[in-house]
């Protein structure tokens, strides 16, 4: 889209206010509220995760700025409230990153940044520990009495599941290696097996429950995001079983009135077309 002229971040807080107001303002974001608007803010995340993931950089701006809004949003019902406003969202978070950086700050302000040093030269594992003292410190400020008091509830629950048992294995509690996690995964299988056998539903849920967070588990130990994982693979089956819907379409017929063993056969040609072409 292009302007005569580019708009700035006071354009945008401007816009914000103006939408607001209560007399001349748009009556959707008149009546909006802090709980209204967090359902929207967790579908713009996902949609500039979805963007990204496409390699859909065309739409990003559009996507970034919509998870921007958001924040808009917040800091202008922080500043109706007299709370804070967006500087203040600014200024905070500017203050906390150059606090976790020391090693790139180390007098504690952008002045300071330090000259004649790479990233390379410092240590990944220096940084991360440095990072998680610095948050144990603002969990110490909030008076949090447990190290897992600060992992959001609202997190989708695999990401939550990642962020728990990452927390956990920083204080030592966790297995040795990743075959303990397999292990653990292959008596939580049994475990559903075993409640499915003696017919108990709701036993069986909650050891799927466990089942899932022991795969969570695997997932950490091979450094892998457990959300990006299940998108991907989430991909690939739509990506496959399209294929077997087209397969069928063409033949002028319709999955559910096609055997499974038929429509197997059009998913193992998706599979092996999507190895031949990789």
């Amino acid at each position: 889209m292009n302007h005569a002229t580019r708009h700035t971040l006071d354009d945008l807080l401007t816009l914000m206010a103006v939408l607001r107001d209560t007399e001349q303002g748009c009556p959707w974001d008149v009546k909006q509220d802090w709980d209204s608007i967090v359902p929207h803010t967790i579908e713009e995340a996902y949609e500039v995760a979805d963007a990204i993931e496409r390699r859909a950089f065309d739409e990003l701006p559009g996507e970034l700025g919509d998870l921007l809004f958001q924040v808009v949003y917040y800091s202008q019902f922080g500043r109706e409230e007299g709370r804070f406003d967006f500087h203040d969202v600014v200024d905070t978070l500017t203050a906390k990153m150059i606090d976790r950086h020391p090693h790139v700050f180390p007098d504690g302000t952008l002045a300071s940044r330090r000259q004649g040093v790479s990233a390379a030269d410092v240590e990944t594992a220096q940084v991360n520990t440095r990072w998680e003292s610095l948050k144990a410190e603002e969990r110490s400020a909030r008076e949090a009495t447990s190290i897992l008091a600060d992992i959001p509830r609202t997190l989708p629950a695999l990401a939550r599941a990642a962020k728990l048992t990452k927390r956990a294995s920083s204080v030592g509690f966790d297995w040795p290696d990743t075959r303990g996690v397999l292990a653990k995964i292959r008596e939580e299988l049994d475990e559903v097996e075993e409640a499915l056998d003696a017919g108990d539903s709701e036993h069986a849920r909650e050891e799927v429950g466990d089942l899932l967070f022991a795969v969570v588990n695997l997932a950490r130990r091979l450094k892998a995001d457990p959300e990006q994982v299940l998108r991907a693979t989430n991909a690939k089956f739509e990506r496959r079983f399209t294929h077997v819907e087209r397969a069928l379409a063409e033949q002028g017929r319709t999955p559910d009135a096609t055997s499974l063993e038929e429509m197997d056969g059009h998913w193992n040609i998706a599979k092996r077309l999507e190895r031949d072409n990789a």
